[in-house]
């Protein structure tokens, strides 16, 4: 087969009544428990996200030479078998040399040829039989069915392939399992149990970091820009997004949970929970808390503006606009009490149009949910909230970033 003939394949497939186009597709290293049969882990060396549609048509091609495992209007995922992988050889011969000299050239015929050199080794099975490459396909934005498109969204939100809160996520918990993570691997706690005697007499029981449902962003992600610094690799959870370069996460009290981040330059040295996005050039105080979506009651997904101070162990509840500054140890919460005198609260509505100036002076919390300047700050001699019109440029230093 040459070039042409390989397009002119493609082109056939493309034109087949029951195609569909996939929002993003992908062929996932799986760890498999040895007792539940359960995917621990779905690892992806590549995702093609709205690209590289040529091979998906390839892949889509083969389903017929595998075992087909979910196939619903929202997604495909079936097992890699030796045929598919002798098949995909064959369709992609025109490309194999280069891949083989540069693999950045063509990453999805890379991919082949890793499916090749694991069937040479006898790999592309687990030791139950069990598939140990699985392909996956999400054609639409719906609840997911399998962890093989759970773990595609989470490293789609990662890359930044697809914005953060521009996915469904529903459900997503009940699909994974808890398990022990030692280094990268997954283990089942079952078999950890059942084994815990023969493992430990021959000093085989592995070192566990953690027990939960996802696996860290550094365990999946290599960081996309050589200034984002994480010095702290628990800090951060797989399906976070850490901006367009200049990133720096402090450890102690950082956190940043899944479907969460930053959007460019920041300090974070608090805590940005699930859902929650961060501007560019804001600062996240030491221990400073910004409310998610996962408990709590919640719903209204916060967002942090561009060049704000999050004071240390401040609690924001409401969404900030630009320049915004939290004083440190206060609460800004939609149900809190805020008193702003009728000359800054002018201050405020000239840079937020829009803005209602009430005669009382007294403004709740949810009233300046997603305004712009506005500094918040407890009275210390009479206890008071008070908000006013910021007059301080927020700057991050430079030779941090």
């Amino acid at each position: 087969m040459n070039i042409q003939e390989f397009k002119d394949k493609v082109a056939s497939i493309q034109n087949q009544t029951n195609y569909k186009k996939p929002l993003g597709f992908g062929i996932c290293y799986a760890d498999v428990g040895t007792i539940s049969n359960k995917v621990l882990q779905a690892t992806y060396p590549l995702l093609n996200w709205e690209e590289n549609f040529g091979s998906y048509a390839i892949f889509w091609n083969l389903k017929e030479e595998c075992e087909i495992l979910e196939d619903c209007e929202s997604e495909l995922v079936f097992g890699i078998t030796e045929e598919f992988v002798i098949k995909a050889l064959e369709d992609f011969s025109p490309y194999l040399a280069e891949a083989q000299n540069n693999p950045n050239t063509h990453k999805n015929v890379a991919v082949v040829l890793e499916l090749q050199r694991a069937l040479q080794e006898n790999r592309i099975y687990t030791e139950n039989g069990d598939f140990r490459y699985r392909f996956c396909a999400i054609y639409e934005d719906k609840q997911c069915k399998s962890v093989e498109s759970a773990y595609m969204k989470l490293l789609a939100l990662s890359l930044g392939k697809a914005p953060l809160r521009s996915l469904y996520l529903d459900g997503i918990f009940g699909l994974l399992s808890n398990v022990a993570w030692s280094g990268n691997i997954p283990f089942e706690l079952e078999w950890l149990r059942e084994n815990e005697i023969a493992l430990k007499m021959r000093g085989e029981f592995p070192a566990i970091d953690f027990v939960d449902k996802f696996p860290r962003y550094l365990m999946q992600v290599i960081p996309q820009y050589d200034n984002i610094r994480l010095l702290d690799t628990a800090k951060t959870r797989f399906g976070a997004y850490l901006g367009n370069g200049g990133y720096t996460q402090m450890p102690g009290a950082s956190y940043v949970n899944f479907n969460a981040g930053a959007l460019g330059v920041c300090m974070n040295e608090g805590r940005i929970s699930s859902s929650v996005i961060v501007g560019e050039g804001s600062d996240v105080g030491g221990g400073a808390s910004i409310l998610g979506v996962l408990s709590g009651g919640n719903n209204d997904p916060i967002s942090i503006g561009r060049n704000c101070l999050l004071g240390v162990n401040s609690s924001t509840g409401i969404s900030l606009g630009d320049g915004c500054i939290v004083d440190g140890g206060i609460a800004v919460l939609a149900g809190t009490i805020f008193k702003i005198t009728s000359e800054e609260a002018q201050k405020i509505a000239e840079i937020n149009p829009g803005f209602e100036i009430k005669e009382n002076g007294i403004y709740k919390g949810r009233d300046l949910s997603n305004k712009n300047g506005v500094h918040f700050r407890q009275n210390s001699k009479t206890g008071e909230m008070i908000a006013f019109r910021s007059n301080r440029k927020i700057e991050l230093n430079a030779s941090l970033h």
